[in-house]
């Protein structure tokens, strides 16, 4: 079983401050915000306990997650949802994002299942996970954790918790109609997903 021995003592407690709660099983900090603040870390699938935890990076600053939850309140999710029954060419990136997160995961210790989280391969469930996919793994891997990024980006975090590069929802072009998605499924996310 991992433990957070390999991660800075420092990160840990800022870690802690954000969730509120004793960080478990962290191996690294996937990615740090342009303010240096820890945002994403990468959690080993079974934590210090022996208890399966698969999602393999968890988003951790309350910047992030507000936005992430605001955005789920707002019905992204579905409309994303419908978009992968309609998209094949984004359905198969989605899936091909689900492959890698699961191989990642398993390289460093397999749970047997094929879940990885946030509803991937075939719907979207917690934007908080491909948030902290997109962001740990950079823009071109999740096609919908980095328009979820966009979202939060041009919501007013590019440059503080979002790089200033990242694509904007224009850029990605679909990202716009997931902007505007609030229609009658706002509320259909508890804000943090069941995998939390």
């Amino acid at each position: 079983m991992t433990d957070t021995a390999g991660v800075d003592p420092d990160d840990l407690r800022v870690i802690a401050q954000q969730l509120g709660r004793e960080p478990r099983g962290v191996i690294e900090i996937s990615y740090r915000t342009p303010d240096g603040r820890p945002a994403v870390v990468k959690t080993a699938p079974r934590l210090p306990d022996g208890t399966p935890f698969p999602t393999l990076y968890y988003l951790t600053d309350p910047r992030l997650t507000a936005e992430a939850s605001r955005l789920e309140s707002d019905g992204v999710m579905k409309q994303m949802t419908a978009r992968l029954g309609q998209d094949d060419e984004l359905s198969a990136a989605y899936t091909a994002a689900h492959e890698s997160y699961l191989a990642e995961r398993d390289a460093i210790e397999s749970l047997g299942t094929d879940f990885t989280g946030g509803g991937m391969p075939d719907r979207v469930k917690c934007l908080h996970v491909l948030v902290a996919h997109a962001l740990a793994k950079g823009p071109g891997v999740n096609p919908l954790g980095d328009e979820t990024v966009a979202m939060i980006a041009d919501a007013g975090l590019r440059g503080i918790a979002v790089p200033q590069d990242w694509p904007s929802t224009s850029d990605l072009g679909e990202g716009e109609e997931s902007a505007g998605a609030a229609d009658d499924s706002a509320g259909a996310g508890d804000g943090r997903g069941d995998d939390r």
